[in-house]
């Protein structure tokens, strides 16, 4: 346990800066807060709110001395509960302290981890744009992926259709390569991951929020090779079609952390090609803008569809007022759906893949396609392609 000396004026405002995410003592100044402030150079009011932060931070970790709590837990824990049997003078006989996992700091560090590894990982070559295109710099050209779910597992005795990584990259980059060349030469693309586009987040084959069995195809190591190299062909047709490319990935519910590793990923794949852009953020809400036209993009697993154009309007008001036209992109539900709201469509897109026995057995169903909207500057959406996962071989 670390001592907070408020001579350090350095330590606190390193302590403000980051939100005393470190699990401090406070108790050195604890009772003569006006000191405290005087000697670290702030006012009262904000020191006291720091004391408070660490004090809470503390408290989460299993520090709370005046609640005979002493006993922390590891970084990426907090606490659950404390249960303390107290003797006859009162004094703390016997202590059972139960943790669990604190999925918000332990995505940060699982970023954090994932970023240190991708510092060296070398950078794809430039791919060349067809010198014969007409490129039409009005246009923009966005493919929204529904809920791929690579890694997904089906047995077609049980499910109607067999499912596996080898299908899953010979469908996905089949279908995607036909729709971006069956789509106009644009200005702009964005491939739009609208999350879920792993099956599992981690070696046990279950979701990280709720620990759900899933049926997954091989180990999730191939899991993940095979994902970027279903992106990297996703990439490697729009450069072919278009001048630059866009890519964002939202988290899921099945993939909280494989989301954020795939866009450090494909950050550092790409650092080297000026023409790729890619929203490593790791933020539940993502947008984008084109001429008048506005875009959201959400999992759509948190935040209900008739709630996100509020949403939109409060966090982007300047984009929201200088806009006619603003859609937000969503998935989760596997199906095409759309309404219209005042001022905003908030559109769900099918998914590619096959059902799993979980779908089959709940009779949900849902038709397997992907689509390009195509976006012009000054009218919006003026024309839309669909594949069908049928048309490809």
């Amino acid at each position: 346990m670390i001592s907070i000396n408020y001579e350090d004026n350095k330590y606190l405002e390193y302590c403000n800066q980051h939100q005393l995410k470190c699990f401090t003592c406070y108790r050195t100044a604890k009772g003569h807060l006006g000191d405290g402030a005087k000697l670290a150079g702030m006012n009262y009011g904000p020191f006291r709110d720091v004391i408070k932060r660490i004090e809470m931070k503390a408290a989460k970790s299993g520090y709370a001395p005046d609640h005979d709590m002493k006993q922390t837990c590891p970084d990426g824990f907090l606490v659950k509960g404390v249960s303390t049997l107290y003797d006859q003078e009162g004094n703390p006989k016997i202590q059972w302290v139960k943790t669990e996992r604190d999925n918000e700091r332990r995505a940060e560090m699982m970023a954090e981890a994932i970023k240190a590894m991708c510092d060296d990982m070398p950078a794809l070559p430039a791919v060349p744009l067809l010198d014969t295109l007409n490129i039409n710099p009005d246009l923009m050209a966005i493919y929204p992926l529904g809920d791929p779910h690579i890694g997904m597992l089906a047995w077609a005795e049980e499910t109607g259709q067999d499912w596996d990584l080898k299908i899953a990259e010979s469908k996905m980059c089949g279908v995607f390569h036909r729709l971006v060349f069956a789509s106009p030469p644009c200005e702009r693309a964005v491939i739009v991951n609208l999350g879920d586009f792993f099956h599992t987040d981690n070696m046990d084959g279950t979701t990280s929020r709720s620990g759900h069995s899933l049926d997954t195809d091989g180990r999730y190591a191939k899991m993940v090779q095979v994902g970027v190299k279903i992106i990297r062909q996703m990439v490697d047709s729009c450069l072919m079609r278009h001048k630059h490319v866009e890519i964002i990935n939202a988290v899921g519910n099945h993939d909280d952390t494989g989301a954020l590793f795939l866009s450090v990923c494909l950050a550092n794949l790409y650092e080297d090609e000026p023409r790729v852009t890619v929203q490593d953020l790791p933020a539940p809400f993502h947008y984008f803008r084109w001429g008048t036209s506005l875009f959201g993009v959400h999992h759509g697993h948190t935040c209900k569809a008739a709630n996100l154009p509020l949403v939109m309007a409060t966090d982007q008001a300047k984009l929201w007022g200088d806009t006619e036209f603003r859609t937000w992109l969503t998935g989760h539900i596997h199906h095409d759906t759309r309404k219209e709201y005042a001022g905003c469509d908030v559109e769900s897109f099918r998914t590619l893949s096959a059902k799993d026995a979980y779908a089959t057995w709940g009779g949900y169903r849902a038709r397997q396609d992907s689509k390009c909207l195509v976006i012009h500057k000054d009218y919006g959406e003026v024309e839309r392609h669909t594949v069908n996962i049928k048309q490809v071989i």
